[in-house]
């Protein structure tokens, strides 16, 4: 080996030592706790600041201050950040997009508090805790991950530890102490980036922002380990860090010697960029939390008063003036994260890239120097300049059609810091660049103009979408992405529109904030901005234009008028309370699904129910069920007037009664054929068969029942149905037409509809928008159906402009109900649509679906309320083991399994 291959082989061992030791501590983290650590790199650069504090400011001997620094410090961080930030999050359900709100919240605290504290100068005297060889860092990161290793396989503590990930309530309920173990992780986790930092400091720059964003990036040795394989980690830092200090030793002439050099100084990006977007996802549960996507009202006159203060700085002069041009420009970029992340529901993290493209593309194209367009005037640039950056949101919305939670901010924070790194700080793009303002608007106080001119058709724009079809459909999407695609929504289009027109509206602001300047400055888009601005926008109201507004203020006129730092810092703890807080700022909650329901009497069971019950389920449990609300007996009365039968009394509870009468079995339509058919359905969840060659059929005009007991295949055959499951083999026919690829949205505008077992409605929408969501959004609109669905549902008085959020199940499963009848169906699949329900809603539920049937509509009923499957159903099908075993009218198929049952 030649000496150069040896010494570049040795550097490389160092930087991919230090990586590895971030591996390690963002896996054990999340193994301990289930948290992505965002504010791992913060928590480094804290601690090298610490450690270069004692020893050259205050003369303290290396190794007593490194064992303060890492033995006290560090974990201490950790400690605290779980009592105080994360163990509350954890009681509340460990809800993902709520700690990742508040890991990004501890990130920019630290970094705001950091800049304070020591200044946003970079430093270059950070002492030397282990030499340039990089012998000593590689025993230390074998000594941590063979330790580690050995720990979560070998000992008491691991066990516990993997229990707590797994299921944090049931491992508390055996008796585990997962404070404890939470502690722990976070300890180890934060000394781990302690260790990072004080290896780091000495060869990097040691500022606030710098060495926090570059522990980050190699997170990608974390990700790709999957967050589990510690040897992974390790194996794959020290062969990206080798690798990138190898390719220092070639130099191509032409046009691919900057792209190289860019690529072999930046390789732990490019592998954040591939681990990001081509494996699979990590931590992909929720969106967002529901502070994010609340309905903020403002108070009456607020936008007058905004209006004003918006003009008051056109009184100003000098430097005031002067950095009031910035909040304009500033509140355009922060409406970009309105309609991506208030409206849409989806985490980016990456507008600042949207912006810098914006600033760079204005530059090139007034300097004359983009290939292939003429050189334009700034005004003229600026419109261009949006035009070309607007499709390239494509880059972040495409991954966003498979991806939420983290592994969206994943993806979306690897495209921000490789657009900073490729592009924006790059000499060969950015060189010699400099940016003026348009011709007449030179002075501070005329541009200013110019920027409320444009900062108005930003804020039209943004109305705009927010309001009617498209703006209800975002919110669906936003609130209940499965129930958007079971509604009609075109999800893939709609998240692609929301991060195309975000990044428009960035590369707007962008623009106009570099001409502002006057310059074009890659520090003011740096992939921390990102960060920043998500916090800020998402804790003051991120489906708010106003609190966008006031965000842009507070982050300028913060950090002008006091020391540079105080901007992150507020906005960090705000992000932080909003975490912690149980719903963020008073509203309803997210969903039904998280709401306790309402205690109420229990329905009893025939006794031919009872042993059915018994057979299928297990001793009955004596579910709590809601009462009755308002409007359900008017419900049922019409329903039962349209099915021909007697309205039922309206008055007291209802009695104990027989089992229900089946009606008389309606004629298959002619031919026989059902008008839903699913043929050979195999579906295996790895080593396991769920579905084996399942076929059935859902006539129209009939009621088909699927029962069986848990994880007989019920749920899965109900997926395949609706498009939200693709079984591995067998077909699905909708009159004859396969419709086998096609998705859920797809097939609803086909004429397929279905409710879910957890309520799928949209809780910051009001009854009334949840209904025409399904109206506009299913088949061709049909005036007068929304209020058609109101009126039958007993949904049209006061109710109807209520948010979905503050209603009981009871009519929550009528608004759901609805909104499926509303997208005018052929076939309605119903899971558990007894769930939740009281004995005389389930009585009004059987009369409505009875109605429907009679006009026509296949029904399809999963359901475990076997007394309702037994009054209602034409034809029930049994499934055990993935497969139909039993088929035909009800009373046959439940009374054989009350036999093999026995007494």
């Amino acid at each position: 080996m030649s000496s150069l291959t040896y010494d570049l082989t040795l550097a490389g061992l160092s930087v991919g030592a230090a990586a590895a030791l971030t591996g390690i501590g963002l896996i054990v983290t999340y193994r301990a706790t289930g948290v992505l650590n965002f504010a791992h790199g913060a928590i480094a650069m804290v601690c090298a600041y610490v450690l270069r504090d004692l020893v050259v400011e205050r003369g303290w001997p290396l190794w007593w201050a490194a064992a303060l620094t890492l033995l006290v410090v560090a974990p201490g961080i950790g400690v605290a950040l779980e009592r105080f930030v994360f163990r509350p999050l954890s009681v509340l359900g460990g809800d993902p997009a709520r700690t990742l709100v508040a890991s990004i919240g501890v990130f920019v605290l630290l970094v705001g508090g950091a800049a304070l504290v020591w200044g946003q100068g970079a430093r270059d005297d950070a002492p030397v805790l282990v030499g340039a060889e990089p012998w000593g860092q590689l025993a230390v990161v074998a000594v941590l991950a063979a330790g580690v290793g050995a720990v979560i396989r070998r000992t008491r503590f691991g066990r516990e530890l993997r229990a707590v990930v797994d299921d944090r309530h049931l491992a508390e309920l055996a008796g585990v102490d997962a404070d404890r173990v939470a502690a722990a992780g976070w300890a180890f986790g934060s000394f781990t980036a302690g260790l990072t930092g004080v290896l780091l400091a000495p060869y990097v720059r040691l500022d606030p922002y710098g060495l926090p964003l570059l522990v980050m990036e190699v997170v990608a040795v974390a990700v790709a380990a999957r967050m589990r394989g510690l040897t992974v980690a390790v194996v794959v830092a020290l062969g990206i860090g080798v690798t990138q200090s190898q390719l220092t030793r070639l130099h191509p002439a032409g046009w691919g010697e900057p792209l190289l050099q860019a690529v072999g100084a930046n390789l732990f990006v490019v592998a954040l960029l591939i681990a990001a977007l081509v494996l699979p996802g990590v931590g992909a549960r929720d969106a967002l939390p529901g502070t994010a996507g609340r309905r903020v009202h403002a108070p009456p006159g607020a936008w007058i008063v905004a209006g004003v203060l918006f003009l008051l700085p056109l009184g100003f002069a000098g430097n005031d003036l002067h950095t009031a041009v910035q909040v304009p420009a500033l509140g355009v970029v922060l409406l970009s994260l309105v309609v991506v992340t208030g409206r849409g529901g989806q985490i980016s993290l990456g507008q600042a890239a949207y912006a810098g493209l914006g600033a760079l593309f204005t530059a090139l194209l007034a300097a004359g120097r983009l290939p292939g367009l003429p050189r334009l005037p700034e005004l003229a640039a600026l419109a261009v300049a949006v035009v070309l950056v607007a499709p390239l949101g494509v880059l972040t919305g495409w991954p966003a059609i498979g991806r939420r939670g983290l592994a969206l901010a994943l993806a979306t924070f690897a495209f921000g810091v490789g657009v900073s790194r490729f592009v924006l700080d790059q000499p060969y793009a950015t060189s010699g660049l400099s940016l003026g303002r348009p011709a007449g608007f030179d002075g501070d106080r005329a541009y200013y103009v110019l920027e409320l001119v444009l900062l108005a058709c930003a804020l039209a724009a943004v109305g705009a979408l927010r309001r009617g079809r498209t703006g209800r459909a975002l919110a669906a999407m936003r609130d209940h992405e499965a129930g958007a695609r079971a509604a009609g929504v075109r999800v893939p289009s709609l998240k692609l529109l929301a991060f195309v027109t975000g990044a428009a509206l960035a590369a707007l602001g962008g623009g106009m904030l570099g001409m502002g300047l006057r310059a074009f400055d890659p520090a003011a888009y740096d992939p921390v901005r990102s960060l920043l601005w998500f916090a800020a926008v998402v804790v003051l109201g991120a489906d708010s234009t106003l609190g966008a507004l006031l965000a842009a203020a507070l982050l300028v006129g913060l950090d002008a008028g006091t020391h540079g730092g105080v901007a992150a810092a507020v906005i960090g703890v705000l992000a932080l309370l909003t975490g912690r807080l149980p719903g963020g700022p008073p509203r309803g909650p997210r969903g039904p699904a998280e709401r306790p329901r309402r205690a109420g009497a229990p329905r009893r069971l025939t006794p031919l129910g009872a042993r059915l019950r018994h057979r299928l389920r297990g001793p009955e449990r004596s579910p709590a069920r809601a009462p009755l609300p308002g409007g359900a007996t008017a419900t049922a009365a019409r329903a039962d007037a349209r099915a021909g039968a007697a309205p039922r009394p309206t008055g007291g509870a209802a009695p104990d009664r027989p089992p229900r009468p089946r009606p008389a079995v309606r004629p298959v339509p002619a031919g026989g054929e059902g008008l839903l058919q699913a043929r050979g359905l195999y579906v295996r969840h790895g080593a396991f068969t769920v579905l084996d060659g399942v076929d059935i059929e859902v006539p129209a005009g009939r009621v088909t029942a699927v029962v069986g007991p848990n994880g007989a295949g019920k749920s899965t055959l109900f997926h395949c149905l609706a498009g939200t499951v693709r079984p591995a083999r067998g077909t699905v026919l909708l009159a004859g037409r396969d419709i086998t690829r096609l998705s859920a949205q797809a097939r609803t505008r086909l004429g397929v509809a279905r409710t879910f077992q957890q309520l799928a409605v949209f809780p910051t929408l009001t009854v009334t928008e949840n209904v025409r969501v399904g109206a506009e959004q299913g088949r061709p609109y049909r005036p007068g159906a929304v209020e058609r669905m109101l009126r039958l549902f007993g949904l049209d008085g006061p109710a109807r402009a209520r948010p979905a959020a503050g209603l009981p199940t009871g009519a929550l499963r009528r608004v759901e109900l609805a909104r499926a009848l509303a997208t005018a169906p052929r076939v309605l699949l119903l899971d558990e649509p007894a769930a939740g329900l009281d004995t005389a809603e389930v009585a009004a539920l059987a009369r409505v679906l009875r109605a429907l049937a009679a006009d026509g509509t296949a029904l399809l009923v999963v359901e475990h309320d076997l007394d309702l499957v037994a009054g209602l159903a034409d034809v029930v099908h049994l499934m055990t083991a993935g497969r139909i075993v039993a088929s035909g009218p009800p009373g046959r198929v439940l009374a054989a399994l009350a036999e093999e049952a026995g007494p």
